[in-house]
């Protein structure tokens, strides 16, 4: 089981998200716990962004890294689709 971390940027996405974004990306982080790499919702991303994954939650990203030796899934930012891959 994995730990999710939240980064400064992403706290803030979250605390200002309307209540049915933070119900669902509170099912997402309990996916990611469980397990970060295999959900219909997650993709390896490529490129420059290529150690990074991505967790598709309606119209936004939630865009993370997976630390195995720690266990530890570090959410690095929460992110409308449009602007995500800017």
């Amino acid at each position: 089981m994995y730990d999710v971390v939240l980064s400064a940027e992403a706290r803030r996405v979250y605390a200002q998200a309307p209540p049915a974004l933070q119900r669902k990306l509170d099912r997402c982080f309990d996916q990611l716990k469980q397990d970060p790499r295999r959900h219909p919702n997650i993709k390896h991303l490529k490129g420059e962004y290529r150690a990074a994954w991505r967790f598709r939650v309606g119209d936004y990203r939630v865009v993370y890294l997976i630390d195995d030796s720690a266990e530890i899934v570090t959410v690095v930012n929460i992110v409308n689709r449009r602007d995500a891959y800017d």
